[in-house]
Parts: structure tokens; sequence; C-alpha cells
């Protein structure tokens, strides 16, 4: 690994559109010292370095928003749907849960554990001919087409999925699988 050039650092500094107190400031260090850093007075600690391309990885991350990433093929059901059509659904695009529309509206969520779950109550023929809204569960969360990644991030480490909305129509859905693949970008 080959630590940046303090050309280098001013460089994405300025690639960033950050002042050198806006990055003094995220790293919680002092305007002077990323001077002397990027003029090559000074060799910063390598704590120091991390601190500042932390605030780097940050601000990239921040320019990511929903709609970059997410998918407009939203794969869903509808509520009077039979149990084995949402099966067949997820079988068909390797998935293990979907939303659950209605009219484009998010109404609620349907997985194979859900299934599986009811399966162990009732008879297979029973279960799949239930309508999703019987076993439905909760739709995952929304947001709109600029919400930031990092918030979505965060709404993923609790829900398999989130629904982007725009006019109150399901435009679009962002899995885990989504921003990992940020990570080899």
């Amino acid at each position: 690994m080959q630590l940046p050039t303090p050309e280098e650092l001013k460089d994405k500094r300025t690639e960033l559109g950050l002042t050198q107190n806006d990055l003094a400031k995220r790293a919680g260090v002092s305007q002077p010292l990323i001077a002397r850093i990027e003029s090559g007075d000074v060799d910063p600690r390598l704590s120091t370095l991390r601190k500042i391309i932390s605030v780097f990885e940050d601000v990239e991350r921040e320019d990511i928003h929903v709609v970059n990433i997410m998918h407009t093929n939203v794969i869903s059901a509808a509520p009077e749907d039979h149990i084995d059509i949402a099966v067949q659904i997820m079988e068909k695009h390797n998935i293990s849960q979907i939303p659950v529309l209605s009219n484009g509206v998010p109404v609620g969520s349907i997985s194979e554990e859900m299934i599986v779950r009811s399966m162990a109550d009732k008879k297979k023929a029973a279960v799949s001919h239930m309508l999703i809204r019987e076993l439905m569960g909760d739709s995952f969360p929304t947001v709109s087409p600029n919400t930031d990644i990092n918030m979505v991030s965060h709404m993923l480490e609790r829900n398999p999925a989130v629904l982007v909305l725009e006019k109150g129509q399901v435009v679009g859905v962002v899995t885990k699988y989504d921003v990992l693949k940020l990570l080899s970008e």
C-alpha cells in the first residue's frame, strides 16, 4: 500500500470540493496542519492520515443517492394473489422476499420465512391457496429518490430492502446487495 503524496491529498480535497478548513473540522485536526501537510512541510501521523482519508470516503459516499443505485424493475406481488404466486415469483428471480403492492403503493411484504412458518401450522395445499394479504408482514421502509445512501445503509441494517417512492408510487428498490456492490466500484 502506497501512502498518498501531499499533492495527491490536495488534489483529492479540491476534487471533492472541500476547503482546508472543512477537511480540518471533519477530520478533527487544525487547518494549519492540513496546509502544512499539503505543502509537504510536515509528515502526518498515520492516525491523522487515516482521519483525512476517512473524511474523503465519507464525502464520496455523500454524493451517492438512492436514484443512482436503485433497481427500477421492482419485482412484487399483489395482496389478492395467492401464496403460490409469491413462491413462483421468488423462485423465478432467486429472491427470498418481495414487496406487496396495491396499485403501485406498498401495503406489505412477503418472505420465504413467513411462508415456511405458516406451513408448520397448516397443510401445504391450504397455504398455497391462501391470499398474500392473509400472511403478509409490514411493508419495507420507503425513501425518496434523492435520499443519501448513508441513510439507506442504516435502514438496511434492520430491513432486507428499502422501497423508493415518488409521488406515492414505488419507482425503485434498493437491497443490501446493491449497497455492497458499491465497494467493488
